[in-house]
């Protein structure tokens, strides 16, 4: 039977790794030398330790008596021996002590009299220069100037290492930051990751390589080189990148792209070569590089020419992926939300060899990504996450993880003790709509956000193939002073002309019905605007909808920050097609006007119940919206 006391620790062992350690080789250095320095200076105090402190006068009777044998004299200080002991009486003692070894002090103006009188008694006279030091003491303090100048140097050192970089400081600039997770503490795995079915059997073909890779080479099959995962923010690019590290079971070097770039040319690419380094010793490895477009972008574009600090990073970063050296058991994954700035070299097959896109989930994903973010928060019976996977098109992981946060922060402030769906459907709405802001409006701006409301409603439901009122509501959110949602039913790859031209109808219908009620127009339309410009400019400059502009497209519209391409917008058309352009667009939003125009004068009773509705009530959902329609319609005006 195994006893439960625990083993005792083998203090040898112990001991040697410590010696070992530098730090502690300079303590055990610093005890010996204090030990021999206390051995010294106690050594040293045993000439002196049994001398009395005689008076003065008692010095003067043994040398008058003749029994002084020799004298030290330093300073005021006399110390000396006697002939022969005499009984003494000493100060505060009762009985008289035997004293052979003594010490006094002399008077200040005791001078050359002594002396001729130690000299005429036959005393044996010694003279100590004042402040005179030992040899050991003089090698001391000239050593110590030289212990401090070096101590200083290298604390001076130590600090410019903690600044520049971490562990290596000044000297390692080089050194590549990629940290190293532990394959034996517990990892993400697939079962973490929601969804993505596609997308995570394509990393485990990745994570088989790594494990059986006599299985791969039988057949004469190559792994790829490189994963590049493409796909908007939040997508869970970097999670499913952990997942394939935890599920392999291999050492996992993890860095993001920027941190190979230093203000000193050549660091990023010695970083990068000392991360592969790194990971062809402890191969098989996983690297994974996140946002590889701070150095991967396109070479020789932008102002700063064609030799940088990150072009050279990049070149080095091309020639490890696919160089001379070959690497079968390091597998680089790499995740960007911008592929179309990325250098070609980068792309092309042996280096990033597999692009793996991982869009927005699903209506099916989103469900599985919202069960496991509500894993541990405890939920009320009447929650349907089916539902609210459906009333989520376009969110992706981390806006659903975000969703379920709020939903829990909601609850709480409600000193509720589990999340129902109110909670799930008022944070939805703070995420799609903003914050309720808390300010009090005058009555004419809250009846012309109203009728605004109204208006993009009953266009709404009137167009048929339009998306479906979800909400509606006149309360603050946001930098919007009212907000119709619209959720639709099922998500959309493609969007047919009809349902775009519905788009701009609904949205300009707001703007129509102040413009009907009041005869005036507010600047409350200015973001339904702004939304119908640039929906009808793609329309007419991208997806080929105007006859006349006819199936081309030309760029315009596209967003075009700076991507280390080109320093302006390019322009791929004529001042005259651009000039018809703009005629087209002008034309497509003043026939969608004109539609939410014809409406909402035909309906202009349903317009008016639907406005007082919403300054009753401030808040109607879809049900609300549909009864008020019927009733008005059902109602003889």
């Amino acid at each position: 039977m195994k006893s439960d006391k625990p083993d005792k620790p083998d203090f040898s062992k112990v001991l040697s790794e410590k010696a070992k350690d530098p730090k502690w080789r300079l303590i055990s250095v610093f005890i010996v030398t204090t030990i021999i320095i206390y051995t010294w200076s106690m050594y040293s105090s045993l000439n002196i330790q049994n001398a009395y402190n005689i008076s003065y006068s008692q010095f003067i009777d043994e040398l008058d008596n003749k029994n002084i044998e020799s004298v030290t004299l330093k300073n005021l200080q006399v110390t000396g021996k006697l002939i022969n002991a005499s009984e003494i009486y000493l100060t505060n003692s009762t009985q008289p002590v035997p004293v052979t070894n003594f010490k006094t002090f002399l008077p200040s103006f005791q001078g050359d009299d002594l002396i001729t009188a130690l000299n005429e008694k036959g005393v044996i006279i010694n003279i100590e220069s004042p402040d005179e030091l030992s040899p050991f003491w003089q090698f001391i303090l000239g050593l110590l100037p030289w212990v401090l100048i070096i101590g200083i140097w290298v604390l001076i050192m130590r600090r410019a290492q903690g600044v520049q970089g971490g562990a290596g400081g000044l000297f390692s600039f080089g050194a590549s930051k990629a940290k190293l997770h532990d394959v034996q503490k517990p990892q993400v795995t697939f079962e973490d990751v929601a969804g993505m079915e596609n997308v995570k059997n394509d990393m485990k073909e990745t994570i088989e390589f790594l494990k059986n890779p006599e299985r791969f080479r039988k057949l004469g099959a190559k792994v790829p080189r490189g994963v590049l995962l493409i796909g908007p923010p939040g997508t869970g690019k970097t999670l499913l990148a952990r997942a394939t590290a935890g599920e392999a079971g291999v050492p996992f070097y993890s860095i993001s792209a920027s941190e190979f770039i230093e203000m000193f040319v050549g660091v990023g690419a010695s970083r990068v070569r000392d991360m592969f380094k790194k990971a062809k010793e402890a191969h098989p490895s996983i690297i994974f590089i996140d946002e590889i477009d701070s150095v991967g972008r396109t070479r020789g574009a932008g102002l700063g020419g064609g030799h940088d600090e990150r072009e050279q990073t990049l070149n080095q970063l091309l020639s490890e992926l696919d160089g001379f050296e070959q690497h079968d058991e390091v597998i680089v994954i790499a995740a960007t939300n911008r592929p179309d700035v990325l250098d070609p070299a980068l792309l092309r097959p042996g280096r990033f060899d597999r692009h793996v896109v991982i869009d927005k989930p699903g209506l099916k994903d989103r469900k599985f990504i919202l069960e496991v973010h509500v894993k541990n928060k405890v939920l009320s019976d009447d929650v349907d996450l089916d539902k609210i996977a459906r009333g989520t098109p376009g969110m992706s992981g981390a806006d659903l993880e975000n969703l379920t946060n709020e939903a829990a922060l909601t609850a709480i402030r409600k000193n509720k003790d589990r999340i129902d769906t109110d909670d799930f459907e008022e944070a939805r709405d703070k995420i799609l709509m903003g914050a309720v802001r808390e300010e009090t409006i005058n009555d004419l701006e809250k009846k012309i956000t109203a009728y605004h409301e109204a208006g993009h409603a009953l266009v709404a439901h009137e167009l048929p193939g339009s998306d479906p009122i979800h909400k509606v509501s006149i309360i603050p959110r946001g930098m919007a002073m009212g907000v119709t949602q619209q959720l639709p039913e099922e998500d959309r790859h493609y969007y047919p002309m009809s349902y775009l031209m519905n788009r701009l109808s609904v949205a300009l219908a707001g703007r129509v019905a102040e413009k009907i009620i009041f005869n005036d127009l507010s600047t409350g339309a200015q973001n339904d605007l702004k939304q119908a410009s640039s929906l009808a400019e793609k329309m007419v400059a991208q997806w080929g909808m105007s006859d006349k502009v006819g199936p081309v497209s030309l760029g315009r519209g596209e967003e075009h920050p700076f991507l280390g391409r080109e320093l302006a917008s390019p322009k791929h058309y004529s001042d005259d097609l651009a000039w018809l352009m703009d005629q087209e667009i002008q034309r497509i939003i003043i026939d969608a006007e004109s539609r939410a125009e014809d409406i909402l004068n035909n309906k202009k009773a349903v317009l008016e119940n639907l406005a007082q509705a919403l300054l009753k009530e401030e808040v109607l959902d879809k049900e609300d919206v549909d009864r008020i329609i019927k009733e008005s319609e059902e109602t003889p005006g």
